[in-house]
């Protein structure tokens, strides 16, 4: 079955959450992610917001994203930096390990595939 989806942020509750301690390198970024598909085979998709702030990512997953708003700088180890802003899309492959920037906070739409 396929249907549209839209976005409304008081109508789905998003789970919260922040960079593990480990992880984070600067600032104190929030994360908020509205979910809105989760589908037999390991596919996710839906919205992700974070506040300002830098923390290391390491991908086990496929994940297509889309910025809606705001700036981030993607920045794979020993590689040149993604500046990303509303309207940029990137993929991350499985083993992919870097660092995410968030300058001004930033809202994306994803899809993940595990």
């Amino acid at each position: 079955m396929t249907h549209a989806l839209t976005f409304d942020p008081t109508a789905l509750e998003p789970e919260v959450g922040a960079p593990a301690p480990d992880r984070l390198i600067s600032g104190t970024p929030k994360f908020r992610t509205w979910n809105f598909e989760e589908a037999e085979g390991g596919i996710y998709a839906g919205i992700w917001e974070a506040t300002p702030g830098k923390w290391r990512i390491v991908y086990d997953e496929w994940e297509y994203f889309h910025i809606l708003s705001g700036v981030s700088i993607v920045t794979e180890d020993g590689g040149a930096e993604t500046h990303l802003k509303a309207g940029d899309s990137m993929i991350l492959r499985p083993g992919f390990k870097g660092s995410w920037e968030v300058i001004e906070t930033t809202r994306k739409d994803y899809v993940i595939r595990l």
